[in-house]
């Protein structure tokens, strides 16, 4: 009787970018990606311990090391070039996927009326500029016909148009906006580009935000 031989992961050797994967929702998808065989660049912009934690799970047991941690914030457009570089560098190969979730929020949830401008061009900074940075390298940088994958973080509240959330559902309505356009100039090099948007997510940063506190950069994940 023939033996079947034991089939590779889906995304064996694949190389991904997840940002703001130092906890919360991106934490869990780095590992999922890396469960399924990815090799990973673990974004972080102040805790490295977290990052360094992440990347030490995905690497335990493994005779190379899969992950590695780039420190940049995706607001600032050496930083994410230095996210593909650092994994073209550490893994010998270019990246086939890249997942945006880093993203801030005021933890304070203020009417539009007393929004600062302050906090309203940190949030667009880091979430509508982040995913345009984002898709800008990836755009560039994915190899054309290589199954390459762009996936963004956006949120259910875009279309809920919830009180004290004008700032951030301003952002991701941008990052949605800009999704659909990516994918429709991405046709026919076999990268796609898609949109997430998870509901309300039991992740630290959310349970501090709702007993009143804040994380890290007002949520930034």
């Amino acid at each position: 009787m023939a033996t079947s031989l034991p089939q590779s992961p889906p995304l064996q050797d694949r190389v991904a970018i997840v940002t703001g994967s130092s906890r919360g929702i991106g934490k869990e998808i780095a590992l999922h990606l890396a469960s399924l065989g990815a090799r990973l660049v673990i974004n972080y912009t102040s805790n490295s311990h977290l990052a360094d934690s992440v990347a030490a799970e995905i690497n335990a047991n493994q005779t190379t090391p899969r992950a590695i941690t780039v420190r940049a914030d995706v607001s600032d457009p050496e930083g994410v070039k230095s996210l593909f570089d650092s994994a073209e560098q550490a893994f010998n190969s270019p990246v086939h996927i890249l997942v945006n979730s880093a993203g801030v929020l005021d933890a304070e949830l203020p009417t539009i009326a007393n929004t600062t401008v302050e906090t309203f061009d940190r949030i667009m900074n880091v979430n509508a500029r982040g995913t345009f940075l984002c898709a800008k390298e990836a755009a560039n940088r994915l190899k054309r016909g290589g199954g390459g994958r762009i996936i963004f973080l956006t949120t259910s509240l875009a279309a809920a148009f919830k009180p004290g959330y004008g700032a951030y559902t301003a952002s991701k309505a941008g990052v949605e906006a800009m999704t659909k356009i990516l994918a429709k100039e991405l046709k026919g090099t076999g990268i796609t580009a898609n949109c997430v948007a998870p509901g309300p997510t039991a992740t630290e940063l959310f349970l501090e935000r709702e007993v009143g506190g804040e994380g890290e950069d007002d949520c930034r994940k």
